[in-house]
Order: C-alpha cells, then sequence, then structure tokens
C-alpha cells in the first residue's frame, strides 16, 4: 500500500484499528492480562522482548488481516523490532494493516482538570525514522478528567500543534484528547470537547485532515459533527476501560465512529494458549469489534 492508498483504507475502510501501543508504564499490566506474570522477566530488555512476542503473536495470526483491521497503532519499540523477519510495519503492510505509531511520552500532572502531553523534543526525528519504516501515521494521546473549559481547551490546542508537526512530516495525527469514562462531569466534557475540536478544525487549513481518537460519549451521536467535518479523515473510539460487550455495544450507537480498542481487544488471549485456541480467541474478538464498528443501530 502507498500512501494514498492508506489513506483511502482510512477514510472508507470497513474495520477497526488495533491499540498495540502499550508503553513501558502500562506494560506489565497487559504482561499479567495476558497471562504472563513480574517473576518472569528480570530486566525492561526482557520485559519488552516478552510483550513484542504478544504482539508479533497477533500479527502474525490468520485472524488478523486487512479484512477487518484496517490499521494498527504501535509502540516505538515494536515499530523498531520484526515479525517473521520482517520489520514490524512491513508485517502489517503485507496483510493490508495500515502502521501507526504512538508518538506521546506520557502526561504531565494534572492541572485545569486535564493532563496535558509531556515534551517530545525528539519528535522530529522519531517522525523521520517511521515514516522511513512505512508508517503512515501517529497517535497522541492526552487526559481529560473535569469539565474545565480552559483545561480542555488547552489540551485540544496542545493536540493540534502536535498534529501540525506530524502533517509537516507527511504523515496523519491521530489526535486522541481522552475523556476520562469515570469522570462525574463526563457528559460536560463531551460537550466543551466537541465545541473546541470544531474550532481548531475549522481553523485548519484547507486540504488538510486529522484523525480523531475519542472516548465514546455519553450521549450516543454527539459526534456526528465530527464525522462530518471535511477536515476530519476518521473518527475512531478508544475503549476506555470497558469490557469488550459494553464497548462494542456503545460503540454500534455512534454513526460513523470505528472502534481503536487496545484491552478490549486482548482480554481474552493468553500466552498458555494453543495457536488454534490463541488464532480462534483472537478471531471472536476481532469479529466482535467489526460488527460493532460496521453494523450501527438506534441509539
Amino acid at each position: 500500500m502507498n500512501t494514498a492508498e492508506m489513506t483511502a483504507k482510512m477514510a472508507q475502510g470497513n474495520g477497526f484499528i488495533a491499540a498495540l501501543d502499550q508503553s513501558g508504564g502500562s506494560t506489565p499490566k497487559a504482561l499479567a492480562g495476558y497471562g504472563v506474570e513480574a517473576g518472569a522477566w528480570n530486566t525492561e530488555e526482557e520485559m519488552f522482548g516478552l510483550i513484542h512476542q504478544m504482539r508479533a503473536r497477533i500479527i502474525s495470526s490468520p485472524a488478523f488481516t486487512g479484512a477487518k483491521v484496517i490499521g494498527a497503532i504501535l509502540f516505538e519499540r515494536t515499530m523498531d523490532g520484526t515479525v517473521n523477519g520482517q520489520p514490524t510495519p512491513s508485517a502489517l503492510i503485507a496483510k493490508g494493516v495500515v502502521p501507526f505509531i504512538k508518538i506521546d511520552k506520557g502526561l504531565e500532572d494534572e492541572v485545569n482538570g486535564v493532563q496535558l502531553m509531556k515534551p517530545m523534543p525528539e519528535l522530529d526525528a522519531l517522525l523521520v525514522k517511521a515514516k522511513a519504516l512505512g508508517v503512515y501515521g501517529t497517535k497522541e494521546r492526552s487526559v481529560i478528567n473535569s469539565a474545565n473549559r480552559a483545561g480542555i481547551a488547552a489540551v485540544v490546542r496542545q493536540q493540534f500543534e502536535v498534529g501540525q508537526q506530524v502533517l509537516s512530516h507527511g504523515m496523519m495525527p491521530m489526535i486522541e484528547p481522552e475523556v476520562n469514562i469515570k469522570s462525574e462531569t463526563r457528559a460536560e466534557c463531551d460537550a466543551i470537547l466537541l465545541e473546541e475540536i470544531l474550532k481548531e478544525l475549522d481553523a485548519l487549513p484547507e486540504g488538510q485532515q486529522v484523525m480523531l481518537k475519542l472516548s465514546l460519549p455519553v450521549q450516543s451521536g454527539l459526534f456526528g459533527p465530527l464525522v462530518d467535518h471535511p477536515r476530519v479523515l476518521r473518527v475512531v473510539a478508544l475503549s476506555g476501560g470497558y469490557k469488550r460487550p459494553e464497548a462494542c455495544v456503545e460503540l454500534s450507537k455512534n454513526r460513523g465512529i470505528i472502534a481503536s480498542f487496545s484491552r478490549a481487544l486482548l482480554e481474552d488471549l493468553r500466552a498458555q494458549m494453543t495457536d488454534a485456541e490463541f488464532d480462534a480467541s483472537l478471531g471472536g474478538a476481532i469479529d466482535d469489534i467489526y460488527k460493532g464498528s460496521t453494523q450501527k443501530v438506534a441509539a
């Protein structure tokens, strides 16, 4: 796939984006969920080796193809690794899956009810490396915990500033201002976030587009104006802590939004499974998430 073909797949493809981007802080939890306890490694390198084995097993599975998984988000170490002797992005592209890279370096402490992204002084070098490996786009996450307009505006502003840096390298930014689904003011957060994103989208130059990765809204269909906006290539949703059945039900109520799930995709996979068991479990999860992404119901 060339860049134009990847853009077309992101814009119109039926399916969802797999989030395979757990980073240092979340890796032990991801491994524990996979049935690999902390005593299984002695060094950080060994830990990352184990999580790469999990991701390589997923990407290699016959259940994981571009027919239903149209994209995948990678952690930098995963991007730098190989799957069956191929660079990971090349292995994805060979299966018809568009590769993205997680670029944020974690979150700042909470201010005004939000957590901004930490500085990324080496971002330009990472983007050059990623593009050379065939990576199509990026994903960058910040978090909104309460309905503070100044805080939410700051999150969205920072996200679009980073997005411009990504666009300058000829790559597609996936902007992720995550609303904490446990927030007591979640519905208000959703409404303010919608307004602030629309302001930034309307200010983008003609011809520029971004992708959006958002928490599923309390009010189903709220993000319709984002789905329809000419500056938005695609809106995707994170599971945000929902178990897969609930996440898929909520997803199905939101027209035009596809999944970009991590935990909800991986929650039933275990290292101890045979290949047949693993492929069957992964295939079932992919089918569920594909259905929620492509078969919509009235809210």
